[in-house]
């Protein structure tokens, strides 16, 4: 099954870049549907790296999920321009957050095949913000079909925390860094095999 969403973000590609890597940000968005501790010897980094994150999971702050490792991979894309003239796609960088994680202890391992891809790039047609897409693709056996409502309704709260958190990243994430006056910026869109460009909130089985 899927989940899509699709949403143009007040802030710069790098500002939303940064902040799907943060734990802070993470945790936000999902409270208080959903409250996430650390496992790490260390606690919550400030920037999630690419690797596996260990976490506990409760439904709203009391429900235990059980454990989940979140698995963080990147990959960079590069769009060819298509078309021509004003009707043409500019040529521009998508990078993709990849989660490949597993549940490894109690409701989280119903969830057998996981794959959520945040994809980051400049939208084309507002300069100086993000055309963000949020794709989730999961199985859970019989159960799929029952706990696609769950996950659908938990990924319109998501993005409606990111799109409202979305202006203040520049200002609360402590590793952002002013960009130079007139820095010019991309304009593209995801690579086919990474999100839908076209639509919005989608399901399949």
């Amino acid at each position: 099954m899927r989940v899509l969403l699709k949403e143009t973000l007040d802030c710069t590609p790098d500002a939303a870049w940064r902040a799907i890597h943060s734990p802070a940000v993470f945790r936000e968005v999902s409270s208080p549907v959903m409250t996430v501790e650390s496992l790490e010897a260390d606690g919550f980094p400030t920037v999630w790296e690419p690797g596996e994150h260990p976490v506990t999971m409760r439904g709203l702050g009391l429900v235990p999920l059980g454990i989940q490792v979140i698995r963080l991979s990147e990959t960079t894309l590069r769009q060819k321009k298509t078309g021509s003239g004003k009707t043409g796609t500019g040529a521009g960088t998508v990078r993709i957050l990849r989660d490949t994680g597993r549940g490894i202890s109690g409701s989280m391992t119903a969830v057998t095949h996981w794959d959520h891809r945040m994809a980051i790039a400049a939208d084309p047609a507002n300069p100086g913000k993000t055309l963000y897409r949020d794709q989730l693709i999961f199985q859970a056996g019989h159960a799929t079909l029952a706990v696609w409502p769950g996950f659908w309704v938990f990924w319109q709260w998501r993005m409606a925390q990111i799109k409202r958190l979305a202006p203040t990243w520049r200002l609360d994430l402590g590793v952002d860094v002013e960009e130079p006056a007139g820095a010019p910026h991309d304009a593209a869109t995801t690579a086919a095999d990474a999100v839908d460009p076209d639509a919005n909130t989608n399901a399949t089985p």
